[in-house]
């Protein structure tokens, strides 16, 4: 088997990724498209590390193990990634990332520019 063939898989893969990443509002849909783009990297890892074994004579496989360690990374990411995206969901009532920009300044927009003492001097 020729590289080409896996590791134009692979870029195709990523480009998809690369895609839904810049293309999508939605939080969840940009999580998964990161996923995706992993997997094409640990596709390419596992193809190059074949065709690197086939010349060598004693094999380590570190693409494998790499490979490993990127699945393990992407497990923690998207678990944690998943957890934050449902708390902002659960306190803003939508996961669209260009409505979750003032995240800092909360749901009212009244006094966005003034100081937090002033806005306490305002209530009072």
């Amino acid at each position: 088997m020729h590289l080409a063939f896996p590791a134009v898989l692979s870029a195709l893969l990523f480009c998809t990724g690369l895609y839904g990443v810049l293309a999508r509002r939605n939080a969840i849909l940009v999580l998964m498209s990161v996923e995706l783009m992993l997997n094409a990297v640990n596709l390419n890892l596992v193809a190059f590390d074949v065709w690197l074994s086939r010349t060598a004579t004693e094999t380590l496989h570190s693409g494998q193990a790499l490979t490993l360690f990127t699945i393990a990374v992407a497990a923690a990411e998207i678990g944690i990634g998943l957890a934050i995206v449902l708390a902002v969901h659960r306190n803003r009532g939508t996961s669209d990332i260009d409505k979750l920009r003032d995240t800092a300044e909360g749901p009212d927009t009244e006094g966005a520019g003034a100081p937090a003492a002033e806005k306490a001097e305002a209530t009072s």
